[in-house]
């Protein structure tokens, strides 16, 4: 759990943690005195006694009701404003933690459960768990020691009644919550991601008549998470009578022992009402015993999705990032997944200044790790990527890829407008740079008839597998990599449009140093040489005009080509 609060501290707040305590302590000591002070007042008016007996009194009680809510609103201010920072500071954290993660087990909706509702786990950890219990103590010990002045037997009944009411009771809860929070946030993790298939999935399953079946695993989700949520409302409430009881029970010991000490009417009401105040915020405890095994589960959460292994191992020492121009080697790469056969098995080729290069090959034959080793997302086994003659594993990664990058094999939109979607590659970019992305992306026209401030919807839904693809082109010429890699751009593109699409990316990357990865091979003739990828080997390399008399992949898949346009 300390490791966890590590964004306290960075943020500089431990300040304001030990403000937020004082202040809390502060608001239930005021509510103690102004009870205090209110039962002397009213018991010993009852006397009638000269009006100046009263006047300390009388100030007493507008004084404490005063600061308590000024000490309230501090500790308000300050925990929230602790927890909050606290809270992003986590965020960050696990933010960078997942750039550079490997593979991760998870799936996408229980990642964002993760990163809503289990970082909530700081907060909750300090405004619920920590803050109160420690103002809870302090007003705990200060009630003992004022019933301590006015009857010790009396206190060692309010003693124990504080700790059965703010030790032993929040123990139990959590003791009783712990199996059932290990599991509520996997479950609410299930229904997220039950969820998130039927919304995204609607049209699938609705074509192959599954909707019922996926409703129904929805609805077993949330029968389920709905279980576990009524039994934790279930400890809540028997916690909150038991600490009721606790606190009844205790303000008769303390009147009783009142009675058998023979103590005066004033002390005894003051007495008996400092008691039944003081559980005040200890109540509160049993709830945050309950919350506590929650906070514990979400930050184990947290500590797995931390606990991942990076993709690539970054330098101890690593080498000046590479100046352009960029001379790319790669010898002998061989890339591993796992323990499978090599996803590259000793693939070589060579990228200088405005060389364009084309990489084709059947599914699976590597095209994409290739890219992946070069941006390095993928740790390499054997052989190695030179950039500018330096090995690209001397390079932090970031450094590796702010200039060798591009367009990724599924281009995302995000729920923003035009404008905010192409400024993610360049958020200082001025409105000409982005016209002149976009017109040479042959996107110019769209741009102005949809409008640079529409929100496009998330997941691209609102624009068409075409303009998707010339948009994640835009964003990569705005980037301008040294040297741009394009990843099956014209994928899941009808046979039209993807050869306008291949057309204008052709013509966009003249005299720019391009890695193109392709299914399909008309227009490679413009490019410098072709390279062909099968199981991970290179099989064939060449201009077009020699691939294409020669037999084998390229060839043949050629003339499939040409027999589906002659149709």
């Amino acid at each position: 759990m300390t490791a966890h609060l590590g964004p306290v501290r960075a943020a500089g707040t431990t300040r304001r943690l030990v403000l937020a305590a004082l202040a809390g302590a502060a608001a239930d000591l005021a509510g103690v005195a102004l009870i205090a002070s209110a039962a002397w007042l009213i018991t010993r008016a009852a006397e009638q006694p000269p009006l100046a007996a009263l006047s300390v009194a009388i100030v007493a009680v507008r004084a404490f009701a005063t600061t308590r809510g000024v000490f309230r609103y501090g500790e308000r201010l300050a925990g929230h404003d602790v927890a909050l920072r606290a809270q992003a500071g986590t965020r960050e954290g696990l933010y960078e933690a997942l750039i550079p993660a490997g593979p991760l087990p998870q799936r996408g909706a229980d990642l964002l459960s993760r990163m809503v509702d289990d970082t909530d786990a700081v907060q909750d950890l300090l405004v619920r768990c920590l803050l109160p219990a420690a103002a809870a103590l302090v007003t705990g010990v200060a009630a003992v020691i004022l019933a301590g002045f006015l009857l010790p037997a009396a206190a060692l009944v309010l003693a124990a009644g504080l700790l059965v009411a703010g030790l032993l009771l929040p123990a139990a809860t959590a003791a009783a919550a712990r199996r059932r929070s290990a599991t509520i946030a996997p479950a609410r993790a299930e229904l997220a991601a039950r969820v998130a298939d039927l919304v995204h999935g609607a049209a699938d399953l609705a074509a192959y008549g599954a909707g019922g079946r996926a409703l129904s695993a929805a609805m077993a989700a949330d029968g389920r998470l709905g279980r576990l949520e009524r039994g934790q409302a279930w400890i809540n409430a028997v916690a909150l009578g038991i600490g009721m009881l606790a606190q009844g029970l205790t303000v008769v010991g303390v009147v009783l022992a009142a009675q058998a000490a023979g103590l005066a009417r004033v002390p005894a009401a003051v007495l008996a009402l400092a008691a039944l105040v003081s559980f005040e915020p200890v109540l509160p405890l049993a709830a945050a015993g309950e919350r506590f095994s929650g906070v514990l589960a979400a930050l184990r959460r947290l500590r797995e999705i931390r606990a991942t292994p990076p993709a690539v191992t970054e330098p101890a020492d690593p080498a000046p990032p590479p100046e352009p121009p960029l001379t790319v080697e790669v010898r002998d790469l061989v890339v591993r997944h796992g323990g499978r056969e090599p996803a590259l098995d000793g693939v070589s080729l060579t990228l200088t200044p405005g060389r364009r290069v084309a990489v084709v090959g059947p599914s699976g034959a590597g095209k994409s790790t290739l890219l992946s080793a070069l941006m390095r997302t993928v740790e390499i086994e054997s052989g190695e990527v030179l950039v500018n003659g330096v090995d690209v594993r001397r390079y932090r990664s970031d450094d590796v890829r702010a200039r060798i990058t591009g367009l990724t094999q599924d281009p995302y939109v995000f729920q923003a407008s035009v404008r905010d979607n192409l400024r993610l590659a360049g958020p200082e970019a001025t409105a000409e740079e982005l016209s002149e992305a976009v017109r040479r992306a042959r996107l110019e026209a769209w741009a102005e008839r949809t409008g640079w401030d529409t929100v496009l919807g998330e997941d691209g839904r609102t624009v068409s597998g075409g303009q998707l693809q010339r948009l994640a082109l835009a964003r990569a010429l705005l980037f301008d990599p040294s040297v741009l890699l394009l990843d099956e751009p014209a994928e899941a593109l009808d046979e039209e449009t993807a050869d306008l699409l291949m057309a204008d990316l052709l013509d966009a990357t003249r005299g720019r140093t391009t890695l193109l990865v392709t299914h399909r091979l008309r227009g490679l003739e413009q490019v410098d040489e072709i390279v062909v990828l099968e199981a991970g080997r290179v099989v064939q390399r060449g201009p077009h005009a020699d691939l294409v008399t020669a037999p084998g992949y390229y060839r043949d898949l050629w003339e499939s080509e040409a027999m589906t346009r002659q149709r």
